[in-house]
């Protein structure tokens, strides 16, 4: 008994320790966060930290508009952004200086949280919470969707490189057979406007080779599957890549997080249990 008593104590210490060294290494790996708890600009970032809308050929800062809503105490962490119905707005952050791209080996980690019902909230068509996009999105196009068509909507996390590479006969998205599409498809997935979901998506060395690319997606912490065995060779202009927000989307987005190399499966974990969301690892 006295034994116990004495160990529990240190177990205790040796759990705190691990976590305080699991969060110094996610906090050395964090290169933006938008908490959107005072606006849409980023709370953290090393690159801009401004959060756009495009117009025409140019760049405007991000506004509230009746498409896209600031509610300050509905989110997961304090604020949200809340997409009403589905428009046009699309919040953007440049990715020159954050998103890290490069044309040789590329890695980077993205993590949000979503709360919607996807097949009640959602209007017809295709529908993006997040994308990653450079100068043509033939070049290259990275998302998460819900499918257009499917009842009830499948969730995709896609990779799509250069078209010539996935679309060579250029058959369209829904028409290349899925094996050969690079996503990882769910039919089903916890989304509900009663809670919120965490997501979360790995790029693994993209640039590098067929071996050698990959990316992951979690939700709520746990692997859901993985996009490997493809040909993942973009062609961006790397000034022109921007991380977008709400294509079409409906519902609420909230803590918005980037990472400048893969996350381990027990680093995502730990990521989806911070207590405060990001902001416990930013001053």
């Amino acid at each position: 008994m006295k034994l116990l008593l004495f160990l529990v104590p240190l177990l205790l210490l040796a759990s705190t320790n691990m976590s305080l060294r699991a969060n110094e290494a996610l906090k050395a790996a964090l290169v933006m966060h938008a908490s959107f708890d005072r606006g849409f600009d980023a709370d953290f970032s090393i690159g801009d930290a401004a959060c756009y809308l495009k117009t025409g050929n140019g760049m405007t800062p991000c506004v509230e508009s009746d498409d896209l809503k600031l509610v300050p105490d509905g989110g997961r962490f304090g604020g949200a952004v809340h997409f009403p119905r589905k428009g046009t707005v699309r919040p953007s952050y440049l990715g020159d200086g954050m998103l890290g791209y490069n044309e040789t080996s590329w890695s980077a980690t993205v993590s949000l949280w979503l709360r919607l019902t996807p097949d009640e909230d959602l209007e017809p068509g295709y529908c993006d919470p997040i994308q990653i996009v450079g100068d043509d999105t033939k070049k290259g196009f990275i998302f998460l969707e819900w499918s257009k068509d499917h009842t009830p909507r499948y969730f995709r996390y896609a990779v799509r490189p250069l078209i010539e590479l996935w679309d060579p006969e250029g058959l369209g998205w829904e028409v290349v057979p899925e094996p050969q599409r690079p996503m990882v498809q769910l039919k089903e997935a916890p989304f509900s406007r009663d809670r919120w979901t965490h997501a979360v998506f790995t790029l693994d060395q993209l640039n590098a080779g067929k071996d050698k690319s990959s990316g992951v997606l979690y939700l709520d912490g746990k692997r859901q599957g993985k996009i490997e065995g493809h040909d993942l060779t973009f062609g961006w202009d790397p000034k022109a890549v921007m991380l977008v927000l709400g294509a079409a989307y409906v519902g609420h987005l909230d803590d918005l997080a980037v990472f400048n190399r893969v996350l381990r499966d027990e680093e995502v974990t730990q990521l989806h249990a911070l207590e405060k969301g990001v902001a416990a690892l930013h001053p």
